[in-house]
């Protein structure tokens, strides 16, 4: 009698937890590049009351006989796939169409790397290309910020940094040409993530931003503000360019939407609802077995 009030109990607790998750997904509908979460339910350890018995002569097999004793939460699995691309039309709002993240870096001594899908950047007063929270963009950096090359389509990567090195971009308020400081005027990044600046009338190459990809996308861990951070189970971060690895071009003037269906978190939200009430009804009902069985004595 005792085990349908504990099963009863757990299920009412982990269904608790589903509901906290639905919740926060739902909450986060509107949030830019949001991957929303699903509970996976499993069974709890059973008590064998018979053991199985093999087949012997003319008798045959009997199968054992346990007794389940509720139920626990799996795993809390975030969906990695990718929102949909909403038109912003302002330059420095980038989407990434793949499985790539934006690397971003905070503040400190020892400044931690986070990862992100959220692409609304800024430029600030020093030039920094920065994120909403002031976290420094991080890509291949021109090798002379006092004086970059000047761009060149046929060599558009000629004056930054090689492969597989990061560092914060920035783009200038000025530059020296020819012994003359210019001014900066206006800035670009290309579907490739490269980061050209014009001053004067001339164009220069500031950098590239780079894209991380991982072996397990789903094992990073939040880290708030739509920001991940590597956890023993994602992978170490896969660092390149935008479109190598499978992390997808950039498409200005875009950002991704939450990935949150609302219909189904809905229904979601029904069964928990229903699950948790027939769960408590078994408690109850065990209850009042219990009341009759206190009754005999009377």
């Amino acid at each position: 009698m005792l085990r349908s009030l504990y099963s009863g109990v757990s299920g009412m607790k982990n269904l608790q937890v589903k509901m906290d998750v639905v919740s926060n997904n739902i909450a986060n509908v509107n949030t830019t590049a949001f991957k929303s979460s699903r509970v996976m339910f499993q069974d709890m350890m059973n008590q064998t009351v018979a053991n199985a018995t093999a087949p012997e002569g003319n008798i045959g097999g009997v199968n054992g006989k346990q007794i389940g004793l509720g139920v626990q939460v799996g795993s809390i699995d975030t969906m990695t796939g990718t929102g949909a691309s909403q038109t912003t039309g302002r330059a420095l709002d980038f989407y990434i169409a793949g499985s790539g993240y934006f690397m971003v870096q905070g503040s400190g001594a020892n400044p931690v790397t986070y990862y992100t899908r959220d692409g609304a950047f800024l430029r600030d007063s020093k030039g920094n290309l920065t994120n909403s929270a002031g976290m420094k963009v991080l890509g291949r950096t021109s090798t002379n910020l006092t004086t970059p090359t000047e761009y060149n389509s046929n060599t558009p990567d000629a004056g930054i940094s090689a492969e597989g090195t990061t560092g914060a971009l920035v783009i200038p308020s000025s530059i020296k040409v020819e012994g003359q400081v210019v001014n900066f005027s206006t800035m670009a990044v290309d579907a490739n993530g490269l980061v050209t600046a014009k001053y004067g009338d001339k164009t220069y190459t500031m950098g590239k931003v780079s894209i991380a990809t991982f072996n397990n996308p789903e094992g990073l861990e939040h880290a708030g503000g739509n920001n991940y951070i590597v956890s023993n189970n994602s992978g170490a971060a896969i660092v390149g360019g935008a479109g190598d690895n499978g992390s997808g071009k950039l498409q200005p003037g875009a950002l991704e939407m939450s990935n949150v269906d609302l219909s189904t978190e809905f229904t979601e939200m029904i069964i928990a609802s229903r699950a948790y009430q027939a769960n408590s009804r078994s408690i109850t009902t065990s209850d009042e077995m219990l009341q009759e069985l206190i009754n005999l004595k009377r």
